[in-house]
């Protein structure tokens, strides 16, 4: 079996100057998945920076996992300086594809990465599957009965996750039964109101309701076992399924961002990944240290990007 998801101081110092603007971050999908966190944690940041006059902006743009906001940047407002927008792994993995309509990577201007989670396959709390050895044992069985629900369409992270399992179990991946849907945040209502039984998911995203007593973990996709609340949740890797998922998150800008404005950000980015205080704010978001900004996050999006079209290749060609 493969692991082909691979992917995966001091006090906080001020800036040098505040700005007027009132500064956005857009959520390419709806409240309360990955890219809501990811866009709340540089809010935090930046208040506690005191970076601009007014507090960071948080808004969201749903549309096709992604690509209504990425079209909508580049082809409406390419060059609104103090925009961010996140982006997840899943984001590279959907460019891969063609996703984005014609718009590749090199479309926008890559700014930051600032931390990374890892994949989790998720069951309710009143699930018969105890471990992944019970879903793969079902889907072994009969795979066209278990339904799989999670944010993003067939292709994304969520679905290359669901995939990996399926392959891992032996069965033709086009046997999968996956129902696409717009965030995390759906996914989770979807599988909590019975409508799927199982999905796949971000650690991360999960938790909130893993500490409720609403959902069961059966594996982290991550290369060892987890730290803290997580310590007890086994890898695929220890119940015999070699699937590492990392998901990384971060921000872009608009193609026609001055390279004033792009390495103004830089400049903010490399201080607050380098600070005790954003590290803080990390860890409460449950994210673990990844950090590239500038030309080194330029050459990792363009690696990955290259990686996952290897990724879609050998998926579907089973």
């Amino acid at each position: 079996m493969h692991g082909f998801c691979l992917v995966a101081c001091s006090l906080l110092v001020p800036y040098e100057y505040a700005h007027s603007a009132t500064p956005e971050c857009i959520v390419p999908g709806s409240p309360g998945g990955g890219g809501d966190l990811t866009c709340q944690l540089i809010k935090s940041a930046l208040a506690e920076a005191k970076v601009f006059n007014e507090p960071m902006q948080v808004s969201y743009m749903p549309g096709g996992v992604g690509a209504v906001t990425y079209n909508t940047i580049v082809v409406q407002r390419p060059a609104e300086p103090d925009t961010l927008i996140a982006w997840s792994s899943g984001s590279l993995l959907n460019i891969a594809q063609g996703k984005f309509g014609r718009f590749d990577e090199s479309a926008v201007r890559w700014v930051a990465a600032v931390g990374k989670s890892y994949g989790a396959i998720a069951v309710r709390s009143d699930s018969p599957y105890q471990n992944l050895d019970d879903l793969v044992k079902a889907l072994k069985k009969q795979p066209r009965r278990v339904l799989f629900g999670s944010g993003g369409t067939a292709g994304g992270q969520d679905w290359v996750q669901a995939a990996l399992i399926a392959k891992a179990a032996g069965i033709d991946i086009a046997e999968l039964r996956y129902i696409a849907l717009e965030s995390g945040g759906e996914s989770a209502t979807a599988l909590l109101g019975g409508y799927t039984e199982v999905s796949s998911t971000d650690v991360f995203e999960s938790m909130p309701y893993v500490r409720r007593g609403q959902m069961r973990l059966l594996a982290v996709l991550a290369e060892q076992r987890l730290d803290g609340e997580l310590k007890d949740i086994p890898t695929a890797k220890e119940q015999g399924y070699d699937i590492v998922c990392p998901v990384v998150r971060g921000y872009y800008l608009g193609p026609n961002v001055s390279d004033e404005d792009y390495a103004r950000w830089k400049t903010l980015f490399d201080q607050q990944l380098a600070s005790d205080q954003f590290a803080r704010l990390r860890a409460e978001r449950r994210l673990l240290p990844f950090a590239l900004t500038g030309d080194e996050l330029q050459a990792y999006v363009q690696q990955q990007v290259k990686h996952y079209k290897a990724l879609i290749k050998d998926l579907r060609k089973e």
